[in-house]
């Protein structure tokens, strides 16, 4: 791989198969989804044969990675971490040129790969944990549970946070005695790919390894029966397609999907700057892509107007722009396709006769026309059956209803068809108790919502067609183990006694 010398530089990232780095007969060419026609770098294209080749170290390497003990495996991924902060601010730049974002959530990606990785390393103690039941009336057998890792896993993240969504899992695989296939997203695959690579390269062999390509040359990576799990971070569709080829060789999948997260402000709510400031991050933060965002504010009435004010004067001050220039605070969707549906959306709800309020200015800057920038937008009060409430936006619009009682609020919050996270908003810590025990999701937070407020020491997942399993604390170890009883009979007492 190539560490450019200056940010304007290609890149070109490699395969990283059974501890060597490879090129392979084609590439992915990484455009910039805020310069039109600029190019990013290369990505080396897997074909089928990088694939299975993949998948071969990692089964080699398995073996001897699963005999080590949990703390033995630890060590070895700590001394494999070091030295990852110094190229921080280099893969930053790599990553907010190809995936469009501000150059400090990109810094943050990478931080965050790192905070979680080192989570993972103190479950060392517990990974190996047993539990002993003693003999029992009729049951003459002393039995314990252990764990065990699963084999080989594929590891797939998406395009909006490829490296800190790594480390959700990736680590917690590792750790669990599994080698891996890391796949980072073919539109955005090159600082990921590097950042895997550096901590590849210190492990044993096969441990860890790294394929980009075309989703269409993958499929093996799914389908393989020497693929016990794929772990996916993605869109309900590729979820649902990732089930269906895991199906076929009963492959387990954890599948982390799509959200359209609701936000529930009760009369009470406190929405003095800090808690505004809050809820603007939870929206906007990438642009509006990130899948637990607040996707619906549900708003009680007579607080609609107030919450509408607070949220338009921090729009108001938002500067659109590239996401490597100082002062931008909102950079490029990442796709054209994207930006059309957001756009869509927004253009529906006007047509609808919704309060639809637009912010911002495009930029002026010619390198700039035609990228995949979009004014950000507030839909206020509209017809709940639109598309900017049923769908996730997965951008900078967000629609906000009002309502009249809880329980309203509630059954409006839990229809649909996501479950992956939401927010109540209120004065009171039993209300709060009260009404997020209702709400049908993985995730609750109080008085705050988003990434940035994950508590990334507790399991992460989604219900409904957000998704299922989860990730981060031991039950994200204990996602990529088995669970197996060993029962040793009793010796009968000697005759006599």
């Amino acid at each position: 791989m190539t560490s450019p010398a200056d940010t304007d530089a290609p890149v070109t990232t490699g395969l990283f198969i059974g501890g060597r780095e490879r090129q392979a007969g084609s590439t992915l060419e990484i455009v910039d989804p805020g310069k039109p026609g600029a190019i990013v770098g290369h990505a080396a294209a897997a074909g089928a044969a990088d694939v299975d080749d993949a998948i071969a170290a990692a089964k080699a390497a398995y073996p001897g990675w699963s005999a080590l003990s949990a703390q033995e495996r630890a060590e070895l991924m700590r001394a494999a971490l070091e030295g990852i902060a110094a190229f921080r601010d280099e893969d930053a730049a790599i990553l907010s040129r190809e995936n469009g974002k501000i150059r400090q959530e990109a810094w943050v990606d990478s931080l965050v790969f790192e905070i979680r990785w080192n989570l993972a390393l103190a479950l060392a103690g517990d990974v190996d944990a047993t539990t002993v039941l003693p003999p029992a009336p009729g049951i003459p057998v002393t039995t314990t549970v252990a764990f065990q890792p699963l084999g080989v896993v594929t590891v797939i993240v998406p395009f909006n946070w490829p490296i800190a969504i790594l480390a959700a899992s990736l680590p917690h695989a590792l750790l669990a005695g599994n080698t891996a296939i890391v796949k980072p997203p073919p539109t955005a695959p090159l600082a990921t790919a590097r950042v895997v690579q550096r901590i590849a390269e210190k492990l044993p062999p096969g441990v860890l390894n790294v394929v980009t390509g075309k989703d269409a040359d993958m499929a093996a990576l799914i389908t393989s029966t020497d693929v016990a799990k794929v772990c996916f971070t993605g869109s309900v569709g590729g979820g649902k397609r990732i089930m269906e080829m895991a199906s076929k060789s009963l492959t387990r999948v954890t599948l982390e999907l799509g959200g359209n997260d609701p936000a529930v402000v009760l009369e009470d709510a406190i929405l003095d700057d800090t808690h505004l400031d809050r809820m603007y991050a939870a929206i906007f933060d990438t642009t509006g892509q990130i899948c637990m965002n607040a996707k619906r504010i549900y708003v009680h009435r007579s607080r609609l107007d107030e919450l509408a004010v607070g949220l338009s004067s921090r729009l108001e001050a938002a500067v659109i722009g590239y996401g490597l220039d100082e002062g931008t605070t909102m950079g490029p969707l990442h796709s054209p396709a994207q930006k059309a549906f957001v756009a869509g959306l927004i253009e529906e709800a006007k047509a609808a006769g919704a309060d639809v309020r637009e912010f911002g200015t495009l930029p002026a800057d010619p390198d700039l026309q035609g990228g995949n920038f979009l004014r950000p937008a507030l839909v206020v009060d509209p017809d709940p059956a639109l598309r900017v409430v049923t769908q996730e936006q997965f951008g900078p619009v967000i629609p906000l209803l009002p309502f009249d009682t809880e329980d309203e609020a509630v059954e409006a919050a839990n229809a649909g068809w996501a479950g992956l996270c939401a927010s109540v908003w209120t004065a009171e810590a039993a209300t709060a108790d009260r009404v997020g025990r209702k709400l049908v999701c993985g995730y609750v937070w109080v008085n705050d919502h988003g990434a940035t407020r994950l508590d990334l020491r507790a399991p992460f997942g989604g219900m409904k067609q957000s998704g299922m399993g989860r990730e981060q604390g031991i039950d994200g170890v204990r996602a990529f183990q088995d669970t197996r009883a060993i029962a040793h009979l009793e010796p009968a007492a000697p005759a006599g006694d």
